[in-house]
């Protein structure tokens, strides 16, 4: 991911990074031909705005780049989509930060779905890397967050559950780290019954697995991060309606975000004891699919009605989280796409993020305001849990009532979260809806900067 990104200076044009307060002054110190072009071009400084600047020879001597009064982290992204074609270097020295930011912003922005394309897109622009820049932390975040992307872009049709377990399998491949893949009926084996209701109506190349990637010494801090993949949902017999169903190949976006978490934590070879679990299935309508009012058994032992056989995540996450807990971790994140209500709460750009331990969520609220990463956190709000009371099983699925829907999920799956584990829960869209600088349309990853800032602050150096 980081091609656009070059240790060779020769022959690279200045990037000038100005607020529009600073003009002014900063014109006084320059040449007359620099103030003729600026006041020729009428270029005013308005954040967003750049001025190409050409020298005595006519060609490009120098870019403007207007900051806004505030930290702007996607300037590297949108100076890497206008410029033109070329290398370029800061002018000045930034802070580190600044700098890290300027970095992976201006790669994000290069990053394409090139899968399917019969013809290369676009050639970029490059960069110098900046002075002072953490260059193992950017790679590490745009190698996290190509393979989010790339993972969740993929069309249902080349990432069913079996590809995706080969994705994870590729992973620890790279870092050296152990995977063991449970398979269709192997799952009732091994008391992974909720997992199994689910998956078990697709085909048979795509039946439903459960991925378990371990990686570092096993005497090291636990740390278990839990991703949903549902690789295609139609909804089940619940069928969704199509304009609710054209984007489920995103509904495995959980299990992307995990693998891309994972990737950094290997990268950087924190001293944690990393696992990974995955359950990978397709909700698919058939005649062994399950059925509205059907009760499931789960791993944790406690019985689940299937009030929408839509609420298909939280059943398979029930399990891997049950799983999870068995081994008493020092910190469990699962992330999932998980409900429609987050997004009406929040919107598409913020990631809603549930915790049972207050020092926990503070930290990740923290650190997504410093990683420019949206976390805002919802309460597990005890009251109504009696929404998920169910007259035949231990829970229902989903409440019978359409409020506090994600709310209801969160305390659906806090139930399989064994008591005293410091646990967050972040329901994602992981999806950009239209393109902005450094975040095109498509799969997006969402949160793991921060997730990540804060596994490094518990188990880490902060760099």
């Amino acid at each position: 991911m980081t091609d656009h990104l070059t240790d060779d200076a020769a022959g690279s044009v200045p990037i000038r990074l100005i607020r529009k307060s600073e003009l002014a002054v900063w014109l006084g110190l320059q040449p007359q031909f620099v103030r003729s072009w600026v006041e020729t071009t009428a270029f005013q400084a308005e954040p967003g705005s750049i001025s190409l600047v050409p020298g005595a020879d006519g060609k490009l001597s120098m870019v403007l780049a207007t900051l806004g009064e505030d930290e702007d982290p996607w300037v590297g992204a949108a100076l890497a989509a206008r410029l033109p074609v070329g290398l370029y270097r800061l002018a000045e020295p930034a802070e580190p930060k600044a700098a890290r930011w300027l970095a992976l912003s201006w790669v994000l922005a290069t990053y394409v779905f090139g899968r399917y394309k019969t013809k290369p897109d676009r050639t970029w622009p490059r960069l110098v890397w900046p002075e002072g820049c953490d260059r193992a932390l950017v790679e590490s975040m745009a190698d996290a967050t190509a393979l989010v992307r790339d993972l969740i872009n993929v069309p249902a049709a080349d990432m069913g559950p079996a590809d995706l377990a080969a994705a994870a399998e590729s992973l620890a491949s790279r870092f050296g780290a152990g995977v063991r893949v449970i398979v269709g009926d192997g799952l009732l084996v091994e008391n992974y019954p909720a997992i199994h209701a689910v998956g078990k109506a697709a085909a048979h190349p795509r039946q439903p697995r459960l991925i378990d990637l371990v990686w570092g010494d096993d005497k090291a801090p636990r740390l278990t991060l839990v991703g949903k993949g549902v690789c295609f949902d139609t909804g089940g017999l619940d069928l969704k309606a199509a304009g609710n169903m054209k984007l489920m190949k995103k509904d495995m976006g959980g299990a992307a975000h995990v693998l891309g978490l994972a990737s950094m934590v290997m990268a950087a070879r924190l001293p944690v004891r990393l696992r990974v679990l995955i359950p990978a299935v397709e909700n698919a309508i058939g005649g062994d699919a399950m059925r509205p009012l059907d009760v499931l058994s789960t791993r944790k032992g406690l019985t689940v009605e299937v009030g929408n056989t839509d609420a298909e995540g939280r059943l398979i996450l029930a399990d891997a989280l049950a799983e999870a807990s068995r081994e008493k971790p020092e910190l469990l994140i699962d992330i999932a796409t998980l409900t429609g209500a987050a997004r009406t709460a929040l919107g598409t750009d913020i990631a809603t993020m549930f915790s049972n331990n207050d020092l926990l969520a503070a930290d990740l609220m923290r650190a997504g305001e410093d990683e420019h990463d949206p976390i805002w956190r919802l309460p597990l709000h005890k009251p109504y849990r009696r929404m998920l009371d169910s007259k035949v099983a231990d829970l229902s699925n989903v409440s019978d009532g359409p409020h506090a829907g994600a709310i209801t999920a969160a305390l659906f799956l806090q139930e399989f979260v064994g008591s005293g584990i410091p646990w967050a829960h972040f329901d994602i869209m992981a999806w950009n809806g239209a393109s902005r600088p450094g975040r095109p349309d498509g799969g997006e990853a969402m949160a793991i900067r921060a997730i990540f800032a804060v596994i490094l602050a518990r188990f880490g150096t902060i760099v």
